[in-house]
């Protein structure tokens, strides 16, 4: 999977309340930038947290819009801690990509392209500024490929799941 936890492979310390917001930058969204967040189980084994999506909720990762004057990987880290509460190392290249539509409202729906980086959570927070919109709970990576709904953002959860053996 690459640099995940490895601060000194050029990892980015994830956002937290201080984060640089910048000016939206991604219009109606083409590409979008995903935090993986990947943690320890008790037994040892890698886990992967999901959140619920706010309108249909559905079981996905935390991403977002381009951000002015915000690093992708960055983007992906203040994601993670927007909608997940999660503060740790993000890598700075991305594990993977996936495709899905995004609806915007009634039927329209547009293609996006979304960059998917690696974050070590080293901190769940308690409070978390989407708490009440969205759910959160760890999952093993071949039982989250199950759960999400776009095949690119499964497959990549596959490899997770086959490179743990």
């Amino acid at each position: 999977m690459g640099r995940q936890g490895k601060k000194g492979k050029g990892g980015q310390r994830g956002a937290g309340p201080g984060a640089r917001a910048g000016a939206g930058g991604g219009g109606p969204g083409r590409r979008q930038y995903a935090a993986l967040p990947l943690a320890a189980g008790e037994d040892g084994r890698r886990l992967v947290m999901l959140v619920t999506s706010r309108g249909t909720r559905r079981w996905v990762i935390p991403k977002g819009n381009p951000e002015k004057g915000l690093a992708p990987h960055a983007l992906a880290a203040k994601e993670a801690y927007e909608e997940a509460g999660l503060v740790g190392v993000v890598g700075p290249e991305p594990v993977g990509a996936f495709r899905y539509a995004k609806r915007l409202g009634g039927r329209k729906a547009v293609p996006v392209q979304v960059e998917v980086f690696p974050l070590a959570v080293e901190r769940e927070l308690a409070d978390w500024p989407e708490r009440g919109q969205r759910e959160r709970r760890w999952f093993a990576p071949g039982e989250a490929a199950l759960l999400v709904e776009e095949g690119g953002l499964a497959e990549i959860l596959l490899a997770l799941a086959a490179a743990e053996g």
